[in-house]
């Protein structure tokens, strides 16, 4: 019998919906105290998933989750460069 392989699944942190992890967009705050978007998932630090949706994002600001999730106040022009990636990407 083939092996079943089981596809990751994350919580955006905006709208709180469970989705695959190749869906959302990574968020993570680098150990060197940066905020970037993280295209590959595989930088470390603490991450963040959220949807490629405004919506989502400017729920996530709105409701300090982004920051809460992250555990480091964010700059507003990182969330400008995560606001044109989330735009570029759509």
């Amino acid at each position: 019998m083939p092996k079943v392989r089981k596809v990751p699944q994350r919580m955006c942190v905006g709208c709180r919906v469970m989705k695959n992890k190749k869906e959302l967009m990574r968020i993570v705050r680098t150990p060197e105290g940066s905020i970037e978007v993280d295209e590959t998932g595989k930088k470390s630090g603490r991450g963040a998933y959220i949807c490629r949706d405004a919506n989502c994002l400017a729920i996530a600001i709105k409701g300090k989750r982004l920051q809460k999730a992250l555990d480091h106040e964010i700059g507003l022009e990182v969330l400008e460069k995560i606001k044109e990636k989330l735009q570029s990407s759509s």
